[in-house]
């Protein structure tokens, strides 16, 4: 059976991952390939790999002509040589703001309504239009569809979505959107696909990488999370703070005398666990440190992430499942372990031996909480959400 195409962008503040899949009349989009694209190297590259991790194109280039979209290029050549028609590309759009609630096919003026948001995620939202631009002069026929991290979230209603705040400016729409929506939208379809309990359960979803947040979910909703208006509230990430008292900012800004751009950078780029370590943002890093530092920035996560798993159970009225998904929630055991030990008091127990060899199913026999391990795939998700506007177009 001929099939299609659907190739994946997921933009990432360093490199840019991205996944071919190929589409049929019936099922699920199947993955073909993976690959990352690495612009900002001194030597920027191409790496290809097919579904079984073996390398299957390798690209180095120049720096000017990675700037000219060289890169993508080679990408869309390469697509195109496997004998199948590219149909469409998809994007992980951190930031949709309260009008893009849904995957929409890009256009000139989505670009810059996108734009607009950028002081909202200053950190993604620029990295994540990038490859829409140069695939637009590239191959300006071919349909791109955006896909929003914030759309997951958007039936949260107040009290949920409310800051205490004057509701005029609610009204211009500064309240809690959320992120990391789509790796959310994935856990609960597999939460689906094992059992309708599953999908029914009050679940707290751990998205723990880098960036970090939390999620409060039933049958398939958003009912909380720890993000807000931007990616900065929450839990403690990798470089950025989390929730912070906000006198904080105004005696930098006031005492200190810092402007808005040093206290942007400051909560972005140099806070969480690079911070608070002085060693690195790298979990790994963290873990084979000798230094005291280190640890006190690990149990500083630990402590934060359990605070925050508190604060979903509150909303769900209790809690029946905890999933960790996302580089460190998938790989670090000793994360999780220190997470799970402070959530004892709600019947949280890890299976030792099952959490250190990162099996799917971690918790207990003892637990009242079911402890999963789901791996995060966002670009299967753009893939469902290109293929349902492409067939409907």
């Amino acid at each position: 059976m001929m099939s299609d195409t659907i190739l994946v962008f997921n933009a990432g503040s360093s490199s840019i991952k991205f996944a071919l899949f190929e589409t049929y009349d019936r099922g699920d989009p199947r993955l073909f390939c993976k690959g990352l694209l690495d612009e900002d190297q001194d030597e920027p590259r191409c790496v290809v790999k097919d579904a079984g991790g073996h390398v299957v194109l390798e690209i180095h280039c120049t720096q000017s002509e990675a700037a000219d979209g060289g890169l993508f290029g080679y990408v869309l050549d390469w697509v195109e040589g496997q004998g199948k028609a590219l149909i469409a590309i998809g994007h992980r759009i951190v930031h949709g703001g309260s009008h893009f609630t849904y995957p929409v096919r890009v256009s000139l003026e989505v670009i810059e309504a996108l734009d607009g948001l950028t002081p909202l995620a200053p950190l993604h939202q620029p990295r994540c239009l990038t490859p829409i631009r140069k695939i637009s002069s590239l191959r300006p026929n071919l349909p791109q569809i955006a896909c929003f991290d914030t759309a997951f979230h958007h039936g949260l209603k107040p009290p949920v979505s409310r800051f205490a705040l004057p509701r005029s400016l609610e009204e211009i729409g500064i309240r809690r959107y959320g992120f990391h929506g789509l790796s959310y939208e994935y856990v609960a379809s597999r939460l689906a696909g094992l059992s309708p309990s599953l999908a029914a359960a009050r679940t707290v979803v751990a998205h723990l990488g880098n960036g970090a947040s939390l999620c409060a979910m039933q049958n398939g909703r958003s009912v909380d999370t720890t993000m807000g208006l931007t990616a900065l509230d929450g839990v403690v990430m990798g470089t950025r703070c989390g929730a912070i008292d906000p006198g904080v900012l105004l005696y930098l800004q006031q005492a200190m005398q810092m402007s808005a751009a040093d206290i942007e950078r400051l909560l972005y780029r140099e806070s969480g666990l690079l911070g608070v370590s002085g060693i690195s943002h790298d979990v790994r890093t963290l873990l084979a440190s000798t230094d005291c530092r280190a640890a006190e920035a690990l149990d500083l996560f630990a402590f934060s992430i359990a605070r925050q798993i508190s604060t979903m159970a509150n909303s769900l009225g209790g809690m029946d499942c905890l999933v960790f998904t996302g580089g460190i929630g998938e790989h670090a055991s000793a994360v999780r372990a220190a997470v799970c030990v402070r959530l004892r008091w709600l019947g949280v127990e890890l299976d030792g031996k099952a959490n250190e060899l990162s099996r799917t199913r971690i918790s207990s026999k003892n637990s009242r909480i079911d402890i999963r391990i789901i791996p995060a795939d966002e670009e299967i998700v753009i893939a469902r959400h290109c293929s349902t506007l492409v067939a409907g177009a």
